[in-house]
C-alpha cells in the first residue's frame, strides 16, 4: 500500500524559469491553488536545483500542465539536474519548444499559467513559492498524472 500522500492522482506540471535568458524546466507535482480571487498558486521547488536558483532572482515564471503524450519528458526534466545538464538545448534539438506571451514553453502542453512571484516559505527539502496568476490558457485535455507515471514505471 502506498503512503497516504501518494494515494491521490496528481497532475504533473513543469515550471519554466529563466536566468539571463537561459530557460530551465523542471517537473513538479507539489502544486495547488491557494486562492480563488486573486488566483494564487503554490509551487514547491526542490532544494539545490537550477529552478530554485532561477526563481530566487526572477519575478516571473510559467507553470505548464503536461499532456499524457509528454510523459517521456519526466526522465529529462525531472530526473536530470539543470545545474549539470542543459535541458533547453535538449528540448530545442527535439523541437519541443514554442513561445507563449514572450515566454519559452513546451509545445502541446495542456495549459500555461504566467506567474508573478509574491512570496516564499522554506519548507523542509522544498521551498514553497506563492505566485499570482497573471495570464492563463487551456489548450488540451488529457492531463498527465502521477498515476500515468506509475503505470509507465517512471515513478514508483
Amino acid at each position: 500500500m502506498r503512503k497516504p500522500w501518494n494515494l491521490p492522482e496528481l497532475p504533473v506540471y513543469s515550471l519554466a524559469t529563466s536566468n539571463e535568458g537561459v530557460v530551465n524546466m523542471n517537473i513538479c507535482t507539489y502544486v495547488t491553488a491557494v486562492s480563488m480571487e486573486p488566483k494564487i498558486m503554490m509551487v514547491a521547488v526542490y532544494e539545490q536545483t537550477k529552478t530554485l536558483e532561477n526563481i530566487l532572482t526572477a519575478d516571473t515564471a510559467v507553470l505548464q500542465i503536461l499532456h499524457k503524450d509528454q510523459a517521456s519528458l519526466v526522465r529529462t526534466l525531472g530526473k536530470k539536474s539543470g545545474i549539470t545538464y542543459n535541458k533547453y538545448l535538449y528540448l530545442k534539438k527535439k523541437d519541443m519548444l514554442s513561445e507563449w506571451k514572450n515566454f519559452t514553453v513546451l509545445k502541446d502542453a495542456c495549459a500555461y499559467m504566467e506567474l508573478e512571484k509574491i512570496s516564499f516559505l522554506k519548507t523542509g527539502d522544498h521551498t514553497s513559492y506563492f505566485f499570482k496568476v497573471k495570464n492563463a490558457v487551456s489548450r488540451r485535455q488529457e492531463v498527465l498524472t502521477t498515476q500515468d507515471l506509475r503505470n509507465l514505471a517512471i515513478i514508483s
